[in-house]
């Protein structure tokens, strides 16, 4: 039950309604609290050298320190394993999200085992691509398209947007990325002069942006967002939807630990044409997966 989001008062009622026992809410959050040495073993467990795909986002969520509440970024990391089978490889919490935090969670994996990521799907926080390039230095960063999308349109005026996305569209749906730059030189002919800020910024992160261009349709599919790893944060909000804060960080991480543990029990086949993108990956990093698999 408290792995489905039911609060230690729901709980309690509905033991009481089916049962007929009477348990308190600090009997309740002691038997929960079992989840914390296994959710601290599950953090330290070593991991796998290599993973063709991993996925790098934060959520927010206020907690009760000092007296007073803060908001706190909790550190997600989604891999896909060679086997094309998604793992959650960690969840940290720091006070705010950065790229300087997010190198110790990087470092932190390297010594959990992590020898080798192929391609790290990221936000457009700034300084992230240096952050991963420290630890990984021949990793691939794709930046998320959609999260960029979402950035620019809230520099355009009301009134453009639907003729801003309608001429943005030919960018990030192009076949090829030399189809792509063409589009984007066209946007900016057209809308530079009105949002220099919008066009500087796609010109700025398009070697990150622009990196799925050169695989197939199957496989951009599964890199141009953070719609995985997305998906697993809308399923942390739903265990916490009812919640407005929490009174303790370990309060917040055994929640989501429950929760992940619900969501991974459907995580049992290999993503959608995993053979046919793996063959790709072996090609386009040529000699990276000849220990892990034999095409």
């Amino acid at each position: 039950m408290f792995a489905l989001g039911m609060s230690y008062r729901d709980i309690r009622g509905h033991v009481e309604d089916m049962y007929g026992l009477e348990v308190s809410e600090a009997v309740i959050s002691g038997v929960t609290d079992r989840l914390i040495p296994e959710l601290k073993s599950w953090q330290q467990r070593p991991l796998e050298a290599i993973y063709p795909i991993v996925w790098l986002d934060a959520i927010h969520y206020k907690i009760r320190e000092d007296g007073r509440y803060i908001s706190k970024a909790v550190y997600t990391l989604l891999g896909l394993n060679v086997e094309g089978r998604k793992e959650l490889l960690g969840l940290y919490l720091s006070e705010n999200e950065g790229a300087n935090y997010w190198l110790s969670v990087l470092t932190d994996l390297h010594n959990r085992g992590v020898k080798d990521i192929l391609i790290a799907c990221v936000d457009g926080l700034t300084g992230f691509p240096k952050a991963i390039a420290s630890i990984y230095p021949d990793t691939e960063v794709q930046q998320c398209v959609i999260h960029q999308i979402r950035s620019s349109m809230k520099y355009v005026a009301s009134k453009h947007q639907k003729a801003f996305m309608a001429d943005l569209k030919p960018v990030y749906r192009a076949a090829t990325r030399e189809a792509a730059e063409a589009a984007l030189d066209e946007l900016e002919a057209k809308w530079g002069e009105l949002y220099p800020v919008v066009l500087q910024s796609w010109r700025r992160k398009w070697s990150y942006l622009s990196a799925y261009f050169k695989y197939p349709e199957y496989v951009r599919k599964a890199i141009y967002t953070t719609n995985a790893i997305e998906a697993v944060h809308r399923q942390f909000r739903k265990l916490t939807k009812t919640k407005g804060a929490f009174p303790n960080e370990n309060s917040l991480m055994k929640l989501l630990y429950a929760g992940m543990l619900n969501a991974s029990k459907k995580w049992t086949m290999p993503i959608q044409n995993w053979a046919l993108t793996l063959s790709q990956l072996a090609i386009h990093f040529e000699g990276r997966l000849d220990q892990v698999v034999k095409i």
